[in-house]
């Protein structure tokens, strides 16, 4: 049995929480690059220009990529030949709160959904968990801003929706979405298992890289379907008007109750972050 250290957990989480807000991912420059090539629109195109501008500049000079530095998402892959040597969820908030605190990122969480007051770190964390075989711990934190969560959606369709269905839902969302997730946007898309967990699978697919396929050659065929349908809306960056409106759409599947059809949409904005480690 392999021990780690609960500040081993603190100093990674608090490590990957400044480094999604201050460096995007190679993946996502790479196709704002891609896009410049695609996009008709002189204001698409200065924009994109732009976002890579601000990418660069939050990369040298270590300060967010976007002002909301998100609700902390932890993704963690627990090994199960791995001991803790302490309570891992509060070594978690813990590297929140040393990441937040220390990186200058604002925090945005409050501690009563209803009375409000900010918890003034950051903390708690959204942590979920999952077991593996082996002596390691995976930890991805994926930094969630308000403006793209409050455009996501669950629904629970009938088992005689089928795709069409489901491209219809989301395609529905993302217009509906317009300028407020802050395009270019990242689409995941969960079908599947139960009313909670299917948003947890569209939540997990925005963790891919981009232009990393389904690798169910149906489904990936629905992924690519999908972005074409939405780069055809005329959103474009900002929303202001464009053929670069997504920048992928990723979907995770699940099984199913005979009876249901959920399906959720959870949209991502251009600032797709995200940083793993293992431990």
């Amino acid at each position: 049995m392999r021990e780690v250290a609960t500040q081993t957990i603190v100093d990674t989480v608090a490590r990957l929480c400044m480094e999604a807000n201050y460096f995007l991912g190679d993946d996502v420059i790479k196709v704002f690059q891609e896009g410049l090539k695609k996009e008709e629109s002189e204001t698409g195109k200065n924009i994109l220009n732009q976002l890579l501008q601000n990418a660069e500049i939050a990369k040298t000079e270590n300060i967010p990529i976007c002002q909301d530095c998100g609700f902390a998402v932890v993704f963690m892959e627990l090994g199960t030949d791995v001991c803790v040597q302490g309570n891992i969820i509060d070594a978690i908030n813990e590297g929140v709160r040393k990441g937040y605190t220390e990186g200058y990122l604002r925090k945005s969480i409050v501690s009563d959904p209803i009375k409000g007051k900010n918890t003034g770190d950051n903390t708690p964390a959204i942590v979920h968990t999952t077991f593996v075989p082996g002596d390691r711990i995976k930890i991805t934190v994926a930094p969630k801003g308000g403006g793209s969560e409050n455009m996501s959606e669950v629904k629970m369709g009938k088992p005689a929706d089928g795709i069409e269905g489901v491209k219809n839902f989301v395609i529905d969302r993302v217009l509906r979405s317009s300028a407020n997730p802050c395009p270019p946007i990242v689409v995941g898309v969960g079908i599947g298992g139960t009313f909670e967990y299917v948003a947890f699978l569209a939540k997990k697919a925005l963790l891919r890289d981009i232009g990393q396929r389904h690798p169910d050659p149906f489904y990936a065929d629905v992924e690519r379907e999908l972005l074409e349908r939405i780069n055809k809306l005329g959103i474009g960056p900002m929303g202001l008007g464009g053929r670069i409106t997504a920048l992928d759409v990723f979907i995770e599947v699940h099984p199913r109750h005979i009876a249901s059809f959920p399906a959720a949409v959870n949209i991502n904005c251009h600032a797709a972050r995200h940083k793993t480690a293992i431990i």
